[in-house]
Parts: C-alpha cells; structure tokens; sequence
C-alpha cells in the first residue's frame, strides 16, 4: 500500500505523520498517478495549522505534484498510461506516493519541463500568471511592490512583472534575498527588518506610491502596504505567511480611492480550457527563459514536517519539494 502525509489535528509540523493508504483503481474520469514530485506551499501550512478549515480530517494535505499516470478509468480521454503529468487539485491529497485524480485537473507536462520543475511551480507560476493578467493586468508605465520578492511566488511576480515592462519594487529579509529579487527583475530591493518599506516606497516612487501591491504576508505588512498605493492603488492580498489579517474599517479604503481583493487561484480557473491556456502559457514563458524554476531542498515524503518548519521559518529560498 502506498504511503501518504495524513493529518489529523491541526498543529504545528509535528502534527503530519506518514500512514498507508489503500488505493483502489481510478473511478470514471479519473487517472491513477505514481507520484514523482510533490510541490510544498505557504497554503499547505495554512491547511495544518488551521488557519486555513479547508481540508476535512483526518486528511491528506498537498495542492500539487507531478507523476506518471499508472491507468485510467472509464470516460477518461486525452491521457494515457506512462503520460507525465502535473496537477493542482483544490481539493487536497498530493502528500502520497500514489493518488487518484479527475482527470479534468490534469495538464501534460512537455518534454521541455522535468517533473521536480513543474512540482516546483505549477501552483506559484499558474499564481503569477493569473494575478498581473486577471486580477491586476501591469504593464509599462506602472510601478509594484511585491512582498517577500525572493520566495517561491514572489520570485514569479518579479520576473512576470518586469518582462511586462512593470517596474518592481521587492521587499526581502536579507542581503543575499536582495540579490535574488535582483535577479529576478526587481529594480529596488528594500530590506524591510532594517528600514521602513513604506518610506523607502514612497522615496522611490517621489511621494506617488504604488499602482499595486502585492501582499502574500498578510498581519505584518497590510496596513503598510495599504500606505504604499497611489491614488486608485489596488492592495492584492493573496497570502497570509506572518497570520490572518485583523478586521479592519472599509472606510480606509476612501482615504485614497483604494481597492482590496483576496484573490483565490481556483475562482479563476473554472474550467478545463481556462486551465489548460494558463498553464500552456506558463510552460511557454519557462521555454523561453521568461520564467524559470529554482528549486530549493527536496524532503523525502515522510519528511514533511521538517519541510513545513523551513518553510515557515523563511529561511528557505527556491521552492520546496517532497520526493516520495
């Protein structure tokens, strides 16, 4: 039988332990999938801590992976077995050796993207991708500030941005962060535990502010980010690493015209088409060198917890992985 993370009780790391699973043969509609890749998330930790009730327990947590698909069940069309795949399936259960799938969340994997990049990724590109061309389309002439600009997301938004002719402004926790944000596209890196981001913001920009933040932080750096915007400046939350954002008064928003969004990935991704046009265009962009993988450590599967501890404790860089 294979093996699976399963959690239980929400908690810190040590809460996700290794168990067998039984598996039986995919159902109609579903592929059955010996998992390669297996990629780790800010929203995963969000799952196991319980900031997140998103996931029924006991259950299996993980968003997204890579593998090769085993067979195929009854109605299921385009896919066969020894097909590598890549998926990000909302309702959870990637933390396994092996796993059924609907097929209609799965995407092909060309031979140009190897099954760790894409575990490395899908989830984080298929993010950028959507947040600066669906719920905030930046191009030239506009100036954004993305929040920890050296992460696995973050890294993303910076190279997307800035290909887009946006000029970017990253905030990092340190000098060696600084020089990836640098590296991917952001023209000023500000470190935010040895200065002020929102008065480096407003000298940067002579006093305007931002046409956008990007804010995957949440508590630590809302009501900054909302200084930072210019006049009819757009606050996208989309992450909550440092906690949950405290209720605030919509009236804050008049101060400046402001608008706040708290985009969901799957909201914009509602149908098998939607998906597969996003995620070709995400492995086009990684073809041509516009976006690129940079993976971090890989944890063996019955490691999650320790992978969930780096994570959290930002001292990671590049994107995390399980290998089963």
């Amino acid at each position: 039988m294979p093996a699976a993370i399963m959690l239980r009780e929400h908690g810190g790391p040590e809460v996700l332990r290794p168990e067998t699973v039984s598996l039986g043969p995919p159902g109609a509609g579903e592929l059955r999938l010996r998992q390669t890749a297996i990629g780790v998330n800010f929203h995963d930790c969000y799952v196991r801590s319980g900031l997140y009730r998103t996931l029924s327990l006991p259950g299996i947590p993980g968003l997204e992976a890579a593998g090769i698909v085993e067979a195929i069940g009854p109605s299921v069309t385009g896919f066969a077995p020894g097909d590598r795949i890549a998926y990000v399936e909302p309702r959870y259960g990637a933390y396994a050796e092996a796993r059924l799938l609907a097929a209609d969340r799965a995407v092909k994997l060309p031979e140009t993207v190897s099954d760790q990049d894409a575990a490395s990724l899908l989830l984080k590109g298929l993010t950028a991708e959507l947040l600066l061309h669906e719920v905030q389309p930046v191009g030239p002439g506009d100036t954004i500030l993305a929040h920890a600009a050296a992460g696995g997301v973050g890294r993303l938004l910076c190279q997307l941005a800035s290909h887009l002719g946006a000029t970017v402004i990253g905030t990092v926790g340190s000098p060696a962060k600084a020089a990836i944000a640098r590296a991917a596209g952001c023209a000023h890196t500000i470190l935010y535990r040895e200065e002020d981001f929102v008065a480096r913001v407003r000298e940067i920009t002579a006093g305007r502010g931002v046409q956008v933040a990007f804010d995957s932080v949440g508590r630590d750096t809302f009501t900054g980010s909302l200084a930072c915007l210019a006049l009819r400046g757009h606050l996208v939350n989309f992450g909550q690493s440092s906690g949950a954002v405290p209720p605030f008064e919509v009236s804050r928003l008049a101060a400046g015209s402001f608008r706040l969004s708290q985009p969901i990935m799957f909201h914009y991704l509602t149908g098998r088409a939607e998906l597969e046009r996003i995620a070709d265009r995400l492995f086009a962009r990684l073809a041509t060198g516009v976006l690129t993988a940079e993976r971090g450590a890989a944890y063996p599967l019955r490691e999650a917890a320790a992978a969930h501890a780096a994570l959290e404790s930002r001292s990671a860089t590049g994107a995390l992985l399980l290998v089963p």
